[in-house]
């Protein structure tokens, strides 16, 4: 008898498709605005960090929003992958995606935090802590609740019936 989907299930499910999606919208925002002025105010504290109160040369701007551009094209291409994987894991109800997602994180985030840190730009430490903190506790309830019978569970389930 198939046992019913649990509410938590869901609800975390439905987080992780939207913190897909939010990546995704990062990702396109990134790539295609950065001449636009909506991202002046983080660029302006990117080059605080690297250049202080000299005057930015116009080349540095051109070429970090160039950077950034690129980035917006890589996070909208892991936000497929992120959406790819929170399907097949709700779909196939198996641990191996979410673990998938896990390992990747746990990949990004060290990096992410010890270059940010290297050079001074604390705004990222704090993003990638709120980043870590929503979606690591659904993904590991997630690979638990959906990794199935263990293996003692399946010897003790066979030597109950043998």
């Amino acid at each position: 008898m198939p046992v019913p989907p649990s509410p938590l299930r869901k609800a975390l499910v439905v987080w992780l498709y939207a913190a897909a999606v939010m990546h995704l919208l990062a990702g396109l925002t990134l790539a295609w605005v950065g001449q636009s002025g909506l991202l002046d105010d983080y660029l302006n504290t990117i080059e605080l960090t690297f250049w202080g109160a000299e005057p930015v040369p116009a080349t540095a701007r051109a070429q970090q929003v160039w950077w950034l551009a690129l980035f917006g094209a890589t996070l909208q291409s892991y936000a497929l992958y992120m959406l790819a994987l929170v399907h097949i894991g709700n779909r196939l109800r198996s641990a191996m995606p979410w673990g998938w997602l896990i390992v990747g994180i746990l990949l990004w985030a060290p990096q992410d935090m010890w270059i940010s840190a290297q050079a001074r730009v604390w705004s990222h430490l704090w993003f990638d802590s709120v980043a870590l903190l929503v979606l690591l506790p659904p993904l590991f309830w997630l690979c638990r609740h959906d990794r199935g019978p263990s293996l003692t569970d399946n010897v003790s389930s066979e030597s109950n019936h043998g």
